[in-house]
């Protein structure tokens, strides 16, 4: 059977296919935001630690020359120069491979999130492929590679080009000037380049990610025979709706208990049933049942109420009344009220606050 063209497919792709297509390393990112921010960020950190590295390299340079003729070094000496060497020249380094790094890592964590996966780079022979080799050639993708590629040559040279041409009244000057100046002035008219390209190319990161956004939507939609087919897989599927079931029974189970020890009284019958109630006069027309269970519910009633000193009531016909009719978080019946009223007035009785029946 054929596979359904992109006309066919106009659903926007549900959370499950998005979420296998994320487990495939298949998500929406632009490959120029990474090495733009790369480059500003090296920019940055040249700008920021540029006097901090241009005087170790001196260093390094200042060693380096002031090292005996090899003849004269003997091996642990040489050793201990190059170790010092490699420790100031890494130490140099550091502000910028630092700033590489961390760039490289944020700048893909902003665009996919924390994402980890062996999928994208496993070996596949429809890569292989000759004639989908070929296809590739000439597909969107390939076409928008060739119009980045083009765009980048296009704001080097244009901002090369006007960066040069400004500096260009400034170049009869170099003539009164040091070696050293002279060097520093270029180091500065390279620095200013590369520091506009890649201010320039926000845009081309702009344009790229907006297309690789609208590329990746395109091909994840579904058609309308995939969505039901999905729904019939995931909703429709029994194992499934009793997993949801039993995820939702044993969240409302577990507020139900958490609800427990604000109870008044625990009724039991005694021991297969209980069910523990809370009245108050002042925000409820009658008692209010917060939780209630059989078997080992009751049994955990019975022993939270133990452990937050909840009076427990031995009612077996009341507890099975209110076990059958009454729903938690619901009011008791007024059929009811004679009966638990009778078990309130006793726990108030107890405590001391009978004028807590209202």
């Amino acid at each position: 059977m054929a596979e359904e063209s992109f006309e066919d497919k106009t659903e926007k792709a549900t959370p499950k296919k998005r979420e296998e297509a994320r487990k495939k390393g298949e998500v929406a990112k632009s490959r120029e935001l990474p090495s733009v921010a790369v480059l500003l960020a090296s920019l940055i950190t040249l700008t920021i630690f540029g006097s901090f590295m241009y005087t170790h390299i001196q260093t390094v340079m200042r060693e380096s020359f002031s090292l005996p003729i090899l003849k004269e070094v003997n091996i642990p000496e040489f050793m201990v120069f190059v170790e010092k060497m490699i420790t100031i020249f890494i130490l140099t380094l550091s502000p910028i491979l630092a700033a590489i790094f961390i760039t490289a890592v944020l700048s893909n964590i902003m665009q996919v999130g924390f994402m980890l996966t062996g999928e994208s780079i496993r070996p596949k022979l429809s890569r292989l492929n000759p004639i989908k080799g070929f296809g590739r050639l000439f597909s969107k993708q390939s076409f928008m590679e060739l119009f980045k590629s083009l765009l980048k040559l296009a704001i080097v040279s244009i901002v090369a080009y006007l960066t040069v041409r400004a500096e260009m009244k400034n170049v009869y000057l170099l003539g009164d000037m040091e070696f050293n100046s002279i060097v520093a002035y270029i180091l500065l008219t390279i620095f200013k380049i590369f520091i506009r390209c890649a201010l320039a190319m926000i845009f081309l990161v702009a344009i790229d990610y907006a297309f690789q956004k609208w590329d990746f939507e395109k091909r994840l939609k579904m058609s309308k025979k995939e969505v039901k087919d999905e729904f019939k897989r995931t909703e429709g599927d029994p194992l499934i709706k009793s997993r949801i079931r039993s995820i939702q029974m044993q969240m409302a189970r577990k507020r139900m208990m958490q609800d427990v020890p604000k109870a008044d009284v625990v009724i039991t019958n005694p021991t297969s049933l209980a069910l523990a109630l809370k009245y108050d006069s002042s925000v409820m027309g009658a008692p209010k049942l917060l939780a209630k269970g059989a078997g080992e519910i009751a049994k955990r009633i019975r022993e939270l109420a133990e452990k937050y000193d909840i009076p427990v009531v031995e009612n077996k016909d009341l507890a099975q009344s209110i076990y059958s009719l009454v729903e938690i978080g619901q009011e008791i019946p007024p059929a009811l009220y004679e009966a638990v009223a009778e078990v309130l007035a006793y726990i108030y009785k107890l405590k001391g606050n009978v004028s807590s029946l209202g």
